[in-house]
């Protein structure tokens, strides 16, 4: 495996900002978005558990209808490709299961071995004290994959806009998400920068190193 040099991975993270006006006539071609979708996928979380979904969403009428429930940010029409990030509101003994079941086939395991780990994972998720605040929980998961997204994004030339400002009761109404358990969280438009987007020259504000790294 051939990984990017120091300067790179920097430079790599200079280029990225939250792009805040993409060109319409830019698609991600289909082997790039394969990439970012397999990089969602491959997003570390808590027990390894992966309390999520990501919707893609490509049809225009529905986004025009997301774009309505993102303060009119016209992000969500102009780019390539429109993320939402939804999370499972309660978590069960059912998706436990699942999870250990496709640790044992892809690992050629004796499920019985996984055993103690799956009933560690419901007596802390399920029936422990987390269960109460297990979608702020599966939240902060999705963040994580946020992050992983954005930054593969720039590894391969991607814009993005990571997106807070929506109205997320809207989202699960235009997506039926409403009453199915899944809650939508945050969205990330992915595409291509406009030519005439004055942001994507702006220098990045940042407090000093020594304000923000603590070396112990």
């Amino acid at each position: 495996m051939k990984n990017l040099s120091n300067k790179e991975v920097i430079e790599t993270l200079e280029w990225r900002y939250a792009t805040k006006k993409f060109d319409p006539t830019k698609k991600i071609n289909e082997e790039t978005w394969s990439t970012l979708e397999k990089a969602l996928v491959l997003t570390p979380s808590s027990y390894g558990l992966q309390p999520w979904k990501f919707i893609i969403v490509q049809d225009m009428p529905l986004r025009e209808k997301l774009k309505a429930a993102s303060w009119g940010q016209s992000q969500v029409t102009d780019c390539s490709h429109h993320v939402v990030f939804v999370i499972k509101e309660k978590l069960d003994e059912a998706h436990i299961t699942k999870f250990i079941e496709q640790t044992a086939k892809v690992r050629n395991q004796d499920i019985t071995t996984l055993e103690g780990y799956k009933k560690m994972m419901i007596g802390d998720l399920v029936n422990g004290p987390r269960s109460e605040v297990i979608a702020e929980w599966a939240a902060r998961q999705a963040y994580i994959a946020l992050g992983n997204f954005m930054t593969t994004a720039a590894v391969v030339g991607v814009d993005t806009c990571p997106f807070e400002g929506i109205d997320p009761v809207k989202y699960d109404e235009i997506l039926g998400l409403t009453g199915t358990g899944w809650k939508t969280v945050c969205a990330c438009p992915a595409g291509y920068r406009a030519s005439d987007d004055k942001y994507a020259e702006a220098k990045k504000v940042r407090f000093d190193m020594k304000d923000l790294i603590v070396h112990k």
